[in-house]
């Protein structure tokens, strides 16, 4: 057996030993984990569910998060509506956090470039994540045993990369990938009916099988059957990247690992907080 391969029996078997024990443990009622739910106390900043809005060629977001953040723990939640013309798509970004003590683990993100008149370009970011009552905090283990219910965070760029490049201290990577403006439109459509399925119809979290990564995996291959393969990096996202290198799906800045050094948004994220073209100045890489 290579070292990949028993790198992946382990932590396969480590995940189904710890699901086993969260399914054990008493982690919350039965009633909790039978049936997911949208009305618990939740964590502020995951209170409100964005939802969209499609009238024609527009897609109406509502509830857009632009938390303002003072340090880790202290912000203020707010939120905005966004109007896009999906004529207007014309790129995707896929964003990679590694977990700091666990960098094979990850939680990974994709953002929308939309061009704007006068030749402008804005950026909305999708985030899967927990969606966290107000006393939990993530645990991989709980979120194999029906401990969190998942949700759909749209939110602006200042928001979800900036908390983390500046309050959080976690290293965010930001790829441009090869998405043309038409798949790129498909994509999103399909995420954000997505969203309202959510909306609508509450699911609980898994860290295997309903998660950030296999999310966006599925909403990748649904536009483009098999495009991701089967791949231990799917399930290892702290990986995800070099596997998007390997397939193709990133634009490459030489090696895989050149491209994931110019991927790096850390230093800029710091020096351009809080502007309004935060966006665009920490893609001047």
């Amino acid at each position: 057996m290579t070292g990949l391969a028993r790198q992946l029996a382990v932590w396969g078997c480590a995940c189904a030993l710890l699901a086993g024990c969260a399914l054990l443990c008493g982690c919350s009622s039965v009633k909790e984990r039978i049936a997911a739910s949208h009305f618990r106390d939740w964590r502020p900043e995951q209170a409100v569910l964005p939802y969209v809005e499609f009238q024609g060629n527009q897609a109406i977001v509502r509830n857009v998060r632009n938390c303002k953040y003072f340090s880790n723990d202290v912000y203020m939640v707010d939120y905005y509506d966004k109007t896009i013309d999906l004529d207007r798509v014309e790129g995707v970004d896929f964003i990679v956090v590694p977990f700091k003590a666990t960098p094979a683990l990850a939680h990974v993100m994709i953002s929308f470039e939309l061009s704007q008149p006068g030749g402008t370009r804005d950026h909305m970011a999708v985030s899967v994540e927990t969606r966290k009552q107000r006393d939990q905090d993530y645990n991989p283990v709980k979120g194999a045993a029906n401990e969190y219910e998942l949700m759909y965070v749209v939110a602006d760029e200042r928001d979800v990369i900036q908390y983390r490049t500046n309050y959080n201290n976690e290293d965010v990577y930001l790829y441009h990938t090869v998405a043309g403006p038409q798949d790129a439109r498909a994509l999103l459509v399909d995420v954000l009916g997505r969203v309202n399925q959510i909306h609508e119809h509450p699911e609980f979290y898994n860290t295997l099988t309903n998660n950030c990564t296999s999310n966006i995996v599925d909403h990748v291959n649904k536009i483009k059957p098999n495009r991701i393969v089967t791949d231990y990096r799917v399930l290892l996202p702290g990986y995800s990247d070099a596997l998007a290198y390997d397939e193709g799906l990133i634009e490459r800045r030489g090696t895989f690992e050149q491209t994931k050094q110019q991927a790096y948004v850390n230093p800029l994220a710091q020096r351009y907080a809080g502007r309004e073209d935060f966006s665009d100045m920490i893609r001047r890489r």
